[in-house]
């Protein structure tokens, strides 16, 4: 295991004037890759995060004018204290109290995904946020009208000139500038992190022990790495409900075998994300675990490794359940649910 933090420390680059022509230079952010992290997925080299963009993605991420009731933002479902999810809220809420299909996903350690959503209709980070900005029963945005917003707005013409080369305000930019707040979205300081890489506080008990073991034997085929996930999509056996009919992957692809096919999620800050699943229908940690031992329902596109011997689901005991859950508890991240350069206010 490596026991060292890897760096990529950005060049500073000269932009454009302040509005008293002012030379600025914007200060670069260094992106620091976890060393029991893999690779970064996401290329800074094209967008490289620095102070001014990440300040301006971040007044994007909780401004609500973005939306076209002028309050619902993307903070509005994406609660950090809850690892940006919609904590206790089946579906995503929207405008007009409109409400979604699909469960609020986490936002963390963006960087590290090849796709987005649960049916990965983004294949690039960069392009995400067009899904919920223009949602009718999300952010219900105009691209058009966010585009005279941001112009006619002096904090954001002073931030685009200071962010990007070129100072324009374009929606070109303004996706960048999220892209450089989400990159930075790092959470990777939990027990189980300090446990991994031999760092102080990193002790596991027993029983976090034993649910670690039986996480790697029964979980970890999915839920891999320690970004707990394997960004695939996979029929994990939900009984489809026949209200919303979520056909999943099959949704972007078209492919019969990705019928009700959907994206791992990754296992960070579980304890603090309920409730679960795409459609989020169970809402606790032992209703997960209960139904991978005894709910899992067969289908033509059901993960063949939910069907293994004869067996559907994943066998498991009580006292293995309870070891699981003590164990997953061990990811959450308190730092990362509680750092002020990422909060509102």
């Amino acid at each position: 295991m490596k026991n060292i933090y890897y760096c990529l420390v950005l060049v500073p680059l000269l932009f454009s004037c302040t509005d008293n022509d002012d030379a600025y230079i914007d200060k670069p952010l260094t992106v620091t890759v976890p060393a029991n992290f893999p690779d970064l997925v996401y290329d800074v080299t094209l967008n490289p995060p620095t102070e001014k963009g990440f300040e301006l993605g971040k007044k994007l991420f909780y401004d609500g004018r973005l939306s076209s009731d002028g309050l619902v933002s993307c903070g509005f479902c994406h609660i950090q204290e809850n690892a940006f999810t919609h904590h206790g809220h089946t579906f995503s809420h929207g405008v007009g109290e409109g409400i979604g299909t699909r469960n609020t996903p986490a936002i963390q350690n963006m960087g590290y995904q090849t796709t987005f959503m649960y049916d990965g209709a983004a294949s690039h980070l960069d392009l995400q946020p067009i899904i919920p900005l223009t949602s009718t029963v999300e952010m219900n945005g105009d691209l058009t009208a966010i585009l005279v917003m941001l112009k006619a707005d002096p904090v954001y013409k002073t931030l685009f000139k200071q962010a990007f080369n070129d100072g324009a305000i374009t929606i070109e930019n303004m996706l960048k500038a999220l892209s450089q707040f989400m990159v930075m979205l790092t959470s990777s300081d939990s027990r189980f992190d300090k446990y991994r890489r031999l760092e102080t506080g990193g002790t596991l008990s027993e029983d976090e022990l034993a649910g670690y073991a039986l996480f790697k034997s029964k979980c970890a085929s999915c839920h891999a790495t320690d970004l707990m996930t394997d960004n695939s999509f996979r029929n994990n056996g939900l009984v489809v409900n026949p209200a919303i009919n979520d056909v999943g992957r099959y949704r972007v692809t078209e492919l019969i075998t990705d019928y009700y096919k959907f994206k791992v999620p990754s296992l960070r800050n579980v304890e603090m994300t309920a409730p679960y699943m795409h459609d989020g229908r169970f809402g606790t940690l032992q209703a997960v675990l209960d139904f991978y031992s005894s709910g899992v329902t067969e289908s033509a596109t059901l993960d063949p490794i939910l069907k293994q011997n004869g067996m559907v689901g994943i066998a498991l005991t009580t006292i293995e359940k309870i070891q699981l859950i003590v164990f997953l508890k061990t990811l959450t991240d308190n730092q990362y649910l509680t750092d002020k350069r990422f909060s509102e206010y």
